[in-house]
């Protein structure tokens, strides 16, 4: 399956969730929070959020990549001092403390400088015995969705999902574990880049972020 955008993908994800739409007033409403991972996954959640009815917020996950390679993550960090590293990976490439020390200090910083502009108005919402639907525009390597994943936990939400439109299927099968739910359109054979599924995969701006917040 190819995606229009991010926008029919978010729709697309609704469908699939629809166990959550319109859920009776009380409790159940107010419990479940979508969450979609900056920049692109907001854009998805917010279509998904709005058709289910239920809130939105962004978490702010900065991959942490190789040092040759800056595109394959060997890590990622999330806020509350939430990091996560590929072990196996770390090893095959011989990634030493020193590196690891390094990359982080300098991506938490890039995270911390993100977070503070994006939620100069949006104040994050309370997670605690929440159910949150985590969302992003597709997942490669897993690294940043289970850093998210750590953090909700430390968090003590009483459930996560993790949603999405597409995903390579070795990820799948090693993070699938992690979550209580994983809802996917799309696991295909062929996986090289999320973009290769979207016919539009624009580059998403932090304007555009907080524009879709203010508006939740």
């Amino acid at each position: 399956m190819i995606f229009k955008n991010r926008r029919q993908a978010g729709k697309l994800l609704a469908k699939k969730l629809g166990v959550f739409k319109n859920l009776p007033a009380g409790r159940q409403v107010k419990d479940v929070i979508v969450v979609g991972i900056t920049r692109g996954g907001v854009v998805v959640a917010k279509e998904t959020a709005a058709i289910l009815n239920l809130k939105l917020d962004l978490i702010v996950v900065k991959k942490i990549g190789a040092l040759n390679n800056p595109e394959l993550a060997i890590g990622a960090v999330a806020p509350a001092k939430t990091v996560f590293w590929d072990k196996d990976l770390c090893t095959r490439l011989g990634v030493s403390e020193k590196e690891k020390i390094n990359s982080l200090k300098i991506k938490n910083q890039e995270r911390l400088k993100l977070e503070k502009f994006l939620r100069k108005t949006n104040p994050a919402l309370k997670l605690k015995n929440k159910i949150v639907i985590l969302i992003d525009d597709g997942v490669a390597t897993g690294s940043t969705v289970l850093c998210a994943q750590k953090y909700f936990r430390k968090q003590k939400v009483s459930k996560i999902i993790l949603a999405t439109p597409v995903i390579a299927k070795d990820t799948l099968r090693s993070v699938k574990k992690y979550f209580d739910d994983v809802i996917i359109l799309e696991i295909p054979d062929n996986f090289y880049a999320i973009g290769q599924f979207y016919k539009d995969f624009t580059q998403v701006s932090d304007k555009e972020v907080i524009r879709i917040l203010n508006k939740n």
